[in-house]
């Protein structure tokens, strides 16, 4: 009683010293967390705190918590917060321990994934490039340098959230902690060194005394008391390596990232909605999604290599921080009904048994709490299934979730969520300035020197590997020889015959003779190496061949990943086409210079004195820099900057940099499809959009970083473009749909355990405008009977009631939201013996005061 006492007098305590207190005894037992004594069954998204803003977190975070979540999930990145051995950052959108502080704010747990690797299609998977220089090291394996380091940083997180007593045992929110990431996966590769490095791991975290539990991803022979967890687009299959330890889902990917050169991926909510429901089903309670809000790799924080700047994801939140419909709110209402199921849930184990092929039944019993989940786990038919008696409809690949184990409140394939097309609006730069000539008045600019500019550069017998020898200071290195070539050589009895033959490591090069651009070469996601055959003319005497050589994120995955080279290794070779001769350059006297001319001036910041404004604005022409100042666009929608006619560079906004821009880098013709059949299994290349189309043409710019007026915008233009065809993009949503049939369960939140009148209900069309000031203006498309399509392009059907479009009109214009009752009573029989449905576009706009809540129920 004493203890108990003391605990309560010490909650009381630190309520009183913050906003959102967090006492908890964090365990666990073989079905759940254990908190405060209380199994639990909890709901996560990742959301990764650099890749937004600190200004954006609290409405991240928020419309996690209106979404269902119950915990957020982070990586903490090495070299973010150490970009110099034993000197620390963890300012702006560094700012951990604010991060953490702001989810408890919001009422939420943290489940705070240590590492120290990442992976997370971050730069060099997390690690920072100068433990690659510490001698004697060997990364992720049992090396007693790299043990050192990691713990010596693991310690330091650690320590930092226990000074702000930030762990669940100290009262603050932190529930969970990950060491080490998706080591099961390549730990065959280190041989019998990674067991005991993974012993020394879990030794390790356990004695820095968190007095929360630590969990290892993918890591199957993960030591007691470890919890090991599984990621994947599916973990209903999943057991944990002891029948004392949960069943947890650590990352259920929510789409896929994208790549520079390759086409937009894209999950279906049906098939994610129905990973989810699976997993609880076959005895889940931890769930999380990666990523909740993928958000924007700023800077050079990109890994891959070739990974986008765009973190997208095709997460429930978008990179803008808008929800995105109709993926957010099915999986809010998915998260109800699992609630709803968890007394149940948490009291027992289920009992599967099977309804026929492809269909089963699992129960969760304790005395007279009932929950149930009915699968139809085929991929091509619906089926009628019996269970307790009653007759149920099961759509192929998908979920029935009944609480009572009597009645469906949901399933995965009926989405009672409104759909919302996003948009975006575009404006000039410069806004109402029309001329090319006036918008080219407001640039200046700084020609970058091809070649060797800078008193740091170095000379060295052969090629150099990229990595080592930038130490990742800059994507940029100078490859520079000088060749004398003779009247009588060969290369000189037909300029157009000679080529230069270049090959890299990767990630892409830029070729110039005698100081002209005369050739690039790209890798790509898939193969990173470059091998290039480049015609040149050469000229009697001195000749420079400069290669500038550059990285697009460093590897950030896999067995020794840090060990992948980059930059042009050879051989580099001279061929005369005609005579056949060639000449080996690999092993020449060549001069390096590490990173830019305008990096080491300091010109991202736009505060250099040598920007030229006078004369004529160079277009098309590579190596140049760009600065020109920009207001803000007027509201509050967040803001892109549309980099078409640009070809590859890096851009700075007030300094900050809003990272890699490449929007001349188009995925193949090949790979998408009109439409994607979330029926069968998901993987990373069955759902695409933008084949044949730039990867990223639209850069985030966080509304925080930009002053009302006089923004500096800075750009490094490498292979040539034209800066004055940027333009502003604004984020909006264009229109708001539904399409519900009179077979969908009704919504989730007419769910009423205590009575049955909630369950009677008819299904219903629900339509909000998403902010606050909106109002519903028009109905572009209205039709209940056989409509068809999707949101944007909806038909008429064979069968359509000609009342539809008047019933809506008058039941939602002029209000912030409306609901329509789906069902013959409100619209009329238009084909008896059919099962209908009702499809509705509509579109909102600003209205100062929002009309008062409309309802229309069918009864």
């Amino acid at each position: 009683m004493r203890g108990t006492g003391f605990l309560l007098v010490f909650c009381w305590v630190l309520g009183l010293l913050a906003s959102t207190s967090f006492c908890g005894n964090v365990t666990y037992d073989h079905r759940a967390l254990v908190i405060d004594g209380k199994r639990r069954v909890l709901i996560s998204g990742s959301i990764h705190y650099p890749r937004s803003t600190p200004q954006m977190w609290p409405d991240l975070i928020q419309k996690s918590k209106d979404g269902g979540l119950d915990v957020i999930e982070t990586y903490v990145f090495w070299n973010l917060h150490e970009p110099v051995r034993n000197q620390y950052d963890f300012e702006g959108r560094k700012d951990l321990v604010k991060f953490v502080k702001t989810v408890a704010d919001a009422g939420l747990y943290v489940h705070l994934r240590i590492g120290p690797y990442a992976c997370a299609e971050w730069n060099y998977g997390g690690f920072p490039v100068w433990l690659h220089f510490i001698p004697g090291i060997q990364f992720r394996t049992d090396n007693e340098p790299f043990k050192a380091e990691m713990k010596r940083f693991t310690a330091k997180i650690v320590d930092l959230m226990q000074q702000e007593k930030l762990y669940a045992s100290q009262g603050g929110p932190i529930i969970l902690s990950q060491i080490e990431n998706e080591y099961g996966n390549v730990a065959w590769a280190y041989g019998p060194a990674a067991k005991s490095y993974i012993n020394w791991a879990a030794a390790m975290a356990l004695s820095l005394d968190t007095g929360v539990p630590w969990v290892m991803c993918q890591q199957a022979d993960a030591p007691d008391p470890i919890i090991n967890t599984c990621n994947g687009f599916y973990c209903d299959q999943f057991k944990p390596n002891s029948n004392k330890k949960p069943k947890m889902w650590t990352e259920n990917w929510s789409g896929w990232f994208l790549s520079f050169g390759g086409p937009v991926p894209y999950r279906p909510v049906e098939d994610l909605a129905f990973a989810v429901a699976r997993f609880f089903q076959l005895g889940g309670t931890f769930q999380n999604y990666y990523m909740y809000h993928g958000g924007t790799n700023f800077g050079r924080t990109t890994g891959g290599p070739f990974i986008s700047t765009s973190y997208d994801y095709d997460a429930p939140i978008d990179e803008y921080g808008i929800l995105r419909q109709p993926k957010w709110g099915h999986l809010k209402d998915v998260h109800k009904a699992v609630k709803l199921c968890e007394e149940a849930l948490v009291g027992t184990d289920p009992t599967v048994t099977s309804l026929g092929q492809n269909l089963e039944a699992a129960v969760y019993k304790t005395g007279s709490v009932c929950a149930a989940f009915l699968a139809n786990v085929g991929t091509q038919s619906d089926a009628t299934v019996n269970f307790n008696g009653n007759s149920y409809r099961l759509p192929a690949w998908s979920v029935s979730i009944l609480p009572d184990c009597k009645n469906v409140v949901l399933n995965t394939a009926k989405i009672n969520s409104a759909a919302m097309i996003p948009s975006f609006s575009h404006q000039s730069l410069k806004g109402n300035i029309d001329s090319s000539e006036a918008l080219g008045s407001g640039w200046s600019w700084i020609n970058e020197p091809v070649g060797i500019s800078k008193d740091d550069a170095f000379v060295k017998l052969g090629l150099l590997e990229q990595i080592n020898t930038t130490a990742d200071k800059s994507d940029y290195l100078w490859y520079s020889l000088g060749i004398e070539i003779k009247s009588d050589e060969p290369f000189l009895e037909d300029g157009s015959q000679t080529v230069l033959h270049v090959e890299s490591l990767g990630h892409a090069l830029h070729a110039f003779t005698n100081g002209k651009l005369v050739g690039s070469g790209k890798g790509n996601s898939g193969n990173a190496k470059v091998s290039e055959d480049i015609p040149i003319a050469l000229v009697t005497g001195k000749n420079k061949i400069d290669l500038l050589s550059l990285t697009v994120g460093l590897q950030n995955y896999g067995a020794f990943f840090d060990k992948t080279g980059a930059g042009i290794t050879g051989p580099v070779k001279l061929k005369g086409i005609k005579n056949g001769t060639t000449v080996d350059l690999s092993s020449q006297e060549w001069t390096y210079q590490v990173g830019l001319k305008g990096e080491e001036l300091g010109l991202p910041s736009g505060s250099s004195s040598q920007w030229d404004s006078k004369s004529t604005l160079p277009k098309n022409q590579p190596l140049i820099w760009y600065k020109t100042k920009f207001d803000a666009p007027a509201g509050s929608d967040p803001v892109a900057l549309d980099f078409t006619g640009l070809g590859k560079g890096e851009a700075w906004v007030n300094g900050q940099s809003i990272g890699r821009y490449w929007p001349v880098y188009a995925s193949p013709n090949s790979g998408c499809a009109g439409s994607c059949n979330y029926r069968g299994p998901y993987g990373s290349s069955k759902c695409l959009r933008n084949c044949g189309k730039p990867s990223q043409t639209l850069y985030h710019v966080p509304r925080s970083w930009l002053q009302s007026s006089g923004n500096t915008l800075v750009l490094f233009e490498e292979i040539g473009g034209d800066p004055t065809k940027i333009s502003f993009a604004t984020r909006q949503i264009g229109s708001l749909c539904s399409h519900v049939s009179e077979s969908h369960p009704s919504p989730i939140d007419t769910w009423n355990t205590d009575s049955t009148s909630g369950r009677k209900l008819r299904p219903t069309v629900l339509l909000e405008c998403p902010s606050p000031g909106q109002v519903i203006s028009s109905i572009k498309f209205a039709s209940f009977g056989t409509p068809s399509g999707t949101c944007g392009g909806y038909s008429h059907g064979q069968c359509s009631s000609r009342r539809a479009l008047s019933i809506v009109q008058k039941a939602c214009i002029g209000s912030k939201s409306c609901s329509i009752g789906v069902s013959v009573n409100t619209f009329g029989d238009p084909c008896k013996g059919v099962t209908k449905s009702l499809a509705v576009e509509a579109s909102c706009t600003e209205r100062s005061e929002a009309s008062s809540k409309t309802s229309l129920y069918g009864v």
